[in-house]
């Protein structure tokens, strides 16, 4: 298995919704402690910190290490699950989807149902089934004995699925690219630059919490104190059935994706320029993007003190949102590639003109 894989596959793999990344915070920590500076905030935050040749500007870049995932609200007298949502999720996607409860006592495998169809009148069976009315079975019949099984209100629940390599090894799939493709590229930029001179001071940071409102982003920023940050983020594939031109021109294998706009940033215009310009002249394939229904740790980053420029380099994903996205090995390669070119080139007289 190669570099590039296995990273994609142990980060994929660990669990981490809101509030509970320390699993995957654990494989970030071993990737990440040869390569810098490591230190941890008080939200959990992990920060790894590389000095170049200055000392500034400080180049922050994030990539949020939470997941979507759900947490126990209640347990019924006949050992059923009832749950709330930790980030946002599609309905019609969970009925059927195995999860993990992750209790004090170790992992406990469940399945999310709802009333069975042959139950329901043809009207309700052509409706979609609403989250309050899911639960999730682990095949217990009593109350008691989920709590002898070691299942508490206030565990969090993470999707069971792996990762795999689909059509001949260009195309990934997995849960959790969301956002651990970010993380990812911290990792491998770093690493590529441990033999290579950067004029600036890196700051890597994997936030936490991104799923429910950024909020990691609002103490990282504190952490990092960057002068320019570029958010690494997936982005949403309009290359699948019922997407129009208009609506996402985003395909997968033609490049990573710059934003132009999301709903609570709209990039440093320079600095957006910067980037798309590095990339015509390195003949690196981009694309660009806007996101008018979700936003990035950006959203935060970029109101940071008095401002901080910043853009979102991303790489496209389908089926995001759900225990099963897919990715395009290529795309990943090209943002890798774009990164590390940004960073070598980000010298405090080009970041300055940023805000000129």
């Amino acid at each position: 298995m190669d570099a590039t894989i296995n990273l994609l596959k142990e980060l994929t793999e660990a669990h981490g919704v809101p509030g509970y990344e320390a699993p995957v915070r654990a494989v970030l920590r071993k990737h990440l402690s040869p390569l810098g500076e490591l230190t941890q905030d008080k939200t959990g935050n992990l920060i790894c910190k590389k000095s170049g040749s200055a000392e500034s500007p400080r180049v922050m870049l994030a990539g949020h290490m939470d997941e979507i995932g759900f947490m126990v609200k209640h347990i019924t007298k006949r050992g059923f699950l009832k749950f709330l949502p930790l980030g946002g999720w599609f309905d019609q996607i969970l009925l059927g989807q195995r999860v993990v409860i992750k209790t004090r006592k170790g992992d406990v495998i469940g399945v999310i149902g709802a009333k069975p169809p042959h139950m329901l009148s043809p009207e309700a069976r052509n409706k979609v089934v609403k989250k309050k009315d899911m639960y999730i079975d682990i095949g217990a019949t009593s109350k008691d004995q989920v709590e002898k099984i070691g299942v508490r209100v206030g565990d969090p629940v993470v999707p069971r699925a792996d990762f795999v390599t689909l059509a001949g090894g260009d195309t990934f799939m997995s849960k959790a690219f969301d956002d651990r493709v970010g993380t990812a590229l911290i990792v491998s930029a770093l690493k590529q630059l441990q033999e290579q001179d950067h004029p600036n001071t890196i700051v890597g940071v994997a936030t936490v919490q991104e799923e429910i409102g950024l909020r990691g982003a609002k103490t990282g920023a504190w952490s990092a104190d960057p002068d320019v940050a570029i958010i690494l983020e997936i982005d949403i594939a309009g290359d699948v059935p019922g997407i129009e031109p208009e609506e996402s021109s985003v395909k997968l294998g033609e490049g990573p994706s710059v934003l132009i706009y999301d709903a609570r940033m709209i990039p440093n215009l320079k600095m957006r320029d910067f980037v798309i310009d590095t990339a015509e002249e390195l003949e690196i394939p981009i694309q660009l993007s806007y996101v008018e229904g979700g936003a990035t740790d950006g959203g935060m980053i970029h109101i940071h003190k008095t401002g901080v420029p910043t853009v979102v380099l991303s790489v496209a994903s389908r089926h995001i949102h759900s225990d099963s996205s897919i990715i395009h090995r290529s795309d990943y390669e090209h943002a890798v590639e774009l990164l590390v070119a940004l960073l070598k080139r980000m010298d405090a007289a080009t970041v300055n003109e940023f805000t000129q």
